[in-house]
């Protein structure tokens, strides 16, 4: 059993930067691919980076490529979301997850298996 634990939100202007952190416990994240996705108030979930379990093949959806970018320190079972240009569009809960995959990067949220708690992402005008 996978536990994931979301760091690093706060409350930015326009155009700052911030890095999220993912810290596993309970297993190794290592053999996982993962993930971040994003809610905000009042929408779906949506998918915004992910990252194979070998840390290859990072993807972004349009709306944050060259702005976001995701990486893994398996030897501190941690991803990252390395967030420039912040927008007040990005205000969102953020999210991380795994799963247990070693064949490539995992796009869907119904994918994966474990998820954190969430942390909250304010960016202002």
């Amino acid at each position: 059993q996978v536990q994931l634990a979301e760091s690093g939100g706060g409350s930015v202007q326009d155009g700052a930067s911030l890095r999220l952190s993912c810290v596993a416990s309970g297993t190794t994240l290592s053999g996982h691919a993962a993930g971040w996705f994003r809610q905000a108030s009042g929408r779906e979930r949506e998918f915004v980076a992910a990252i194979s379990a070998g840390g290859q093949s990072p993807y972004y959806p349009d709306f944050v490529k060259g702005r976001f970018t995701i990486s893994r320190d398996d030897a501190k079972n941690t991803v990252y979301l390395q967030m420039n240009n912040l927008k007040p569009e990005d205000t969102a809960v953020y999210y991380c997850a795994a799963h247990a995959w070693e064949y490539g990067v995992i796009l869907a949220a119904s994918e994966y298996d474990y998820w954190g708690q969430g942390i909250q992402v304010t960016v202002s005008s």
